[in-house]
């Protein structure tokens, strides 16, 4: 009786009467920040717009039918204009398009219904207590037991039951919170199945398994890139005692979809669809880079807020990701990865690695854990 009332206590009354950005969020009262395009467009600015538009419709085709031949004819034009950003109007066709969801969609026909309808997980408790954690300031997610929350705990209940060996861990809702704001329940379900299996690029599982090994991975090869890039900033953390788990692991484990102005978070999902998960290194680079001049005279205390809340002209997705795509960081993500396998391959093989292992897992365990209550406590910055 106590954990229900527990649950009930978390969930939100009836959304509130306040305005709304464009893509859904409610304004903080006296908020400034833009959300992702100017008040009043000119009509040359629509004009550009919608010729925009016509661009993508006609390399894609109707539901997406040319798409796979405009891809192989023109890889770099198809490249270059995601990076522009998606038109958002075409962003959810586009993204199951590039994500390899809609092929395993097709493949898999019944299956969603039949995990959602006669599975049952030993998620269902936990996965209703987090829902209404997960873009509390949307519209869609606000009313209780509505139509979005009815969507969201679908999903992640069919995934735990999907994926029994990942099951569901908090930071998965984020994904599939900011999926289902751009396709319906299935296709959504099917996206996020394409990027923790790896339809396209690597899989992704391994950010929620137990002991987060990807996360670690992930932060080692950042905390490299970091000194090889900015060494100045690399050797100002390592004397302040400041690592990657601090500030970067729900970068990952998220895909920035946490914390960051919602138009930069879009911006960055269109990339990381299309060319995977080395823009999330590139884009945590930039970040450090624009605030560089900065972050290197900031003391401990200081330091970590600044890299928990970065300014608003450092989320600038027109500023801050062609800043991004100057790290060219594939050929190293390649060497830095196979270095951390030959080096957990060889301690694996000493007894003193034998004993140390085990609380590698557990102090992943506690970052994931204080990752998880981070996503739960933070105020989320909307745009």
């Amino acid at each position: 009786m106590d954990k229900k009332k527990a649950i009930d206590d978390t969930e939100p009354g009836p959304a509130p009467s306040r305005a709304v950005d464009r893509f859904g969020f409610i304004k903080p009262e006296q908020s400034n920040s833009p959300d992702g395009i100017s008040k009043g467009r000119s009509i040359h600015e629509r004009e550009r717009e919608e010729r925009r538009i016509r661009k993508w419709r006609k390399m894609i085709g109707v539901g997406g039918s040319d798409w796979k031949h405009y891809v192989r004819k023109n890889p770099h034009v198809v490249k270059r204009r995601i990076r522009k950003g998606i038109p958002d109007c075409l962003r959810g066709l586009v993204w199951q398009l590039i994500s390899g969801s809609r092929d395993l969609l097709l493949m898999n026909p019944g299956v969603y219904e039949t995990l959602v309808i006669y599975e049952t997980s030993s998620s269902e408790l936990e996965i209703i207590r987090d829902i209404s954690r997960t873009f509390p300031s949307h519209i869609f997610f606000q009313q209780r037991h509505g139509p979005g929350q009815r969507s969201l705990y679908n999903i992640l209940k069919a995934y735990s039951v999907y994926d029994r060996d990942v099951g569901y861990v908090q930071g998965m809702g984020f994904l599939a919170g900011l999926l289902l704001l751009y396709m319906s329940e299935e296709d959504a379900f099917w996206l996020l199945v394409a990027l923790l299996k790896g339809a396209v690029h690597a899989p992704m599982e391994g950010l929620y398994q137990a002991g987060l090994p990807l996360v670690q991975q992930y932060l080692t090869q950042f905390e490299k890139l970091v000194m090889e890039h900015m060494p100045k900033l690399g050797q100002h953390f390592v004397e302040e005692m400041i690592n990657p788990t601090m500030y970067a692991s729900q970068w990952f484990i998220t895909v920035f979809s946490y914390s960051f102005p919602f138009h930069l978070t879009l911006r960055v999902w269109d990339v990381f669809l299309y060319e995977g998960i080395k823009v999330v290194f590139q884009v945590g680079l930039a970040l450090l880079r624009f605030c560089h001049d900065d972050l290197v005279k900031l003391p401990f205390e200081k330091l970590l807020h600044a890299l928990r809340n970065f300014p608003e002209e450092a989320t600038d997705p027109d500023v801050l990701l062609p800043l991004a795509f100057s790290f060219k960081v594939s050929g190293r993500l390649e060497e830095l990865q196979k270095d951390y396998q030959k080096r957990l391959e060889g301690t694996s093989e000493t007894s003193s690695s034998k004993r140390l292992q085990p609380l590698i897992s557990k102090t992943m365990s506690r970052v994931g854990s204080h990752v998880v209550s981070n996503l739960t406590t933070d105020k989320k910055r909307q745009t």
